[in-house]
């Protein structure tokens, strides 16, 4: 656990999609309430980045195994 009580991932674990989407929208809310350091929003920048291409991963591999999917049975047809 974090400082804010917040659960660190773990290096080995990856986040999953909801886990890295409802931090991003935690980081976002921050971001836009304003009221920090240029360091702090920096990091919070950094990690909003990271979070984003978690969440694209997962989303990227979802898109390619529905894409399977609907491929799979027509090409059993022919």
């Amino acid at each position: 656990m974090t400082d804010d009580g917040t659960a660190a991932p773990a290096a080995t674990s990856p986040l999953g999609y909801e886990q890295a989407r409802d931090e991003l929208i935690e980081v976002v809310r921050r971001l836009e309430a304003g009221g920090t350091s240029l360091e702090d929003s920096l990091a919070l920048w950094e990690r909003g980045e990271e979070l984003a291409k978690v969440c694209r991963h997962w989303l990227e591999g979802a898109r390619a195994r529905l894409d399977a999917a609907l491929a799979g049975p027509a090409e059993d047809e022919g």
